[in-house]
C-alpha cells in the first residue's frame, strides 16, 4: 500500500528547505559592522530562534544577555584585543583576527552555560571513575546543546538580514574574571560565547566548506575521509589561513 499523498507532500517540503538554505549559505561572518541601532525587537527575536532549539534532557542550560551599553562593548571588546597581543607574544602562530570590531558591534549577544545541568544527564555523581567518564561525555551534551542553541540565533540574526560573528576564544580565566562582573554574571555560570551582528562595514563573503562528499559516508565511514596527523599539520601550516579570511572564490 502507497503512502497517503498528504504525507508524500508533508516530507517534500522543499520550497522550505530552499527557503531554509538560503539562510543558511548566507549567513556569512563579517568582523566590521557599519553603525546602527539594532530595534529591541530583534533582540528578542534572535533570542526566541535561540529559546527553541533542542537540548540534552531538555535542560535548557543556557542564558543570553544583550549587551547595549557603548562602555561595556569597548571593555569586552578590549579583553578580546590583550588576547589577541598575548596570543602573539607566546608566538602560537594562529591568524588571529581583529577582535577591535566587538567594541562597535551593533549587536552584541553574550551567551552564558550553565555547567551544572550535567547533573541532568546520565551520571553517577559518586566520585568514581565511571562517574569521571560520564561526567566527561555530559560536558559534550552540554555543549552541543548549547551550540545548537546559539546556531539557532545566528540563523534569526542571518535572516533579518545581519552579518554575524561567532566568538569563541573566551574559555580563559582571566577573560571570565573582566567581563563576569561587567554583566553580573553569577559565579556559577560560565560566558562561552559571544555573537556580534550587524549591517556589514563592507561586503560579507563566503568562506570555503568542504565539499559535500568529503563529509558525508553511507552506512561506514569512508577512510578515505581520514587524515593523518602529518596531513592536518600541513593544512595548518598551509590553507587554515586561507580559509578563514579569504573569499572561498578566491583560494587557489
Amino acid at each position: 500500500m502507497g503512502e497517503p499523498a498528504q504525507d508524500i507532500a508533508r516530507f517534500n517540503q522543499t520550497d522550505r528547505y530552499a527557503a531554509l538554505m538560503d539562510v543558511v549559505r548566507n549567513r556569512m561572518t563579517n568582523r566590521a559592522f557599519a553603525p546602527y541601532s539594532v530595534p529591541r525587537e530583534h533582540f528578542e527575536m534572535i533570542v526566541e530562534a535561540a529559546r527553541h532549539a533542542p537540548s540534552g534532557a531538555n535542560a535548557q542550560p543556557w542564558h543570553y544577555i544583550v549587551v547595549t551599553d557603548p562602555v561595556v562593548k569597548q571593555t569586552i571588546g578590549q579583553c578580546f584585543v590583550d588576547e589577541q597581543q598575548h596570543r602573539a607574544r607566546l608566538h602560537m602562530g594562529f591568524p588571529t583576527p581583529n577582535y577591535n570590531g566587538v567594541k562597535t558591534a551593533p549587536g552584541l549577544i553574550v551567551v552564558l552555560a550553565d555547567f551544572r545541568f550535567v547533573r541532568a544527564f546520565p551520571v553517577l555523581n559518586d566520585g568514581s571513575e565511571l562517574d569521571r567518564l560520564y561526567h566527561q561525555n555530559a560536558e559534550r551534551i552540554l555543549l552541543q546543546s548549547v551550540a545548537a542553541s546559539t546556531m539557532s540565533a545566528h540563523l534569526a540574526a542571518a535572516a533579518l538580514g545581519y552579518a554575524v560573528w561567532w566568538i569563541t576564544a573566551i574559555g580563559q580565566e582571566d577573560i571570565q574574571r573582566q567581563i563576569k562582573p561587567l554583566l553580573g554574571v553569577p559565579e556559577e555560570l560560565s560566558i562561552i560565547d559571544v555573537m556580534c551582528f550587524g549591517p556589514p562595514a563592507k561586503p560579507s563573503y563566503k568562506r570555503w566548506k568542504k565539499p559535500l562528499n568529503q563529509i558525508m559516508s553511507w552506512d561506514r565511514f569512508n577512510p578515505e575521509s581520514t587524515m593523518t596527523v602529518e596531513q592536518i599539520d600541513e593544512w595548518v601550516k598551509t590553507t587554515r589561513h586561507k580559509v578563514m579570511y579569504r573569499d572561498e572564490s578566491k583560494i587557489d
